[in-house]
């Protein structure tokens, strides 16, 4: 029997502008539903820790976002601080310049020391914004993450040229096996796409319409 869909999604509001309201409408709607989580800007963790302090669902927070392109030892901080502020899951994104330029060890660093910042406290998923990489560095990057110790990989920061596609989900479930689960995220917008990418090999969806999903739930779903 496969789990509920609410419990796939992390329910997400990333946009510069988003405001203290509109955060605590987010939480309430992530705790109604029983969402994973609720994935929200740094200065918000605090906010939304202590809105959902009753409720299981776990604050996630983002970490050289969106552009990746922070030091190693920033992105570390940044991990222990959204840690120390009540986060429990931590999505950072991958130094894609740096992958680019054949950087690996530095790319593998980079990863280590966020896993490292989060060791016992949170899990990390690492971002690898495929609409950027080709299907090469997909696997490439995938694997990095997989010696780095992380959890997951995720498809998109959703501010890029584009979000996950099934095929990128089922490339990285492909490359990461059992080992890391795999977060689709970017573009998601209904239960036709969530379906398309359970079905590729998601155990986890980023999306802002987690509500419009859930309302799109019909009767007989296998979720």
């Amino acid at each position: 029997m496969k789990k509920p869909i609410a419990s796939y999604i992390d329910h997400t509001l990333l946009k510069q502008d988003a405001t203290k309201t509109q955060i605590e409408v987010l939480c309430q709607e992530a705790a109604k539903h029983q969402f994973a989580s609720v994935c929200v800007n740094p200065t918000w963790v605090s906010f939304a820790a202590e809105q959902l302090k009753d409720s299981p669902v776990k604050v996630c927070t983002v970490i050289g976002f969106p552009l990746g392109a922070s030091t190693t030892d920033t992105k570390a901080f940044e991990t222990k601080d959204a840690i120390a502020k009540g986060a429990t899951e931590i999505d950072m994104v991958l130094n894609v310049g740096a992958l680019k330029s054949g950087l690996i060890e530095d790319v593998k660093n980079d990863i280590e020391a966020v896993v490292e910042a989060a060791k016992g406290k949170a899990i990390v998923k690492v971002i690898l914004e495929t609409c950027l990489l080709t299907k090469d560095e997909i696997v490439t990057a995938s694997q990095l993450s997989k010696e780095a110790g992380a959890n997951f990989v995720k498809t998109s920061t959703g501010f890029s040229t584009g979000g996950a596609t099934p095929e990128d989900v089922a490339l990285m479930h492909k490359t990461v096996g059992a080992d890391l689960e795999v977060k689709a995220s970017g573009g998601v917008r209904n239960l036709e796409d969530f379906n398309k990418m359970v079905e590729a090999g998601a155990t986890r969806i980023g999306a802002s319409s987690g509500v419009a999903i859930m309302e799109g739930l019909s009767a007989d779903s296998d979720y």
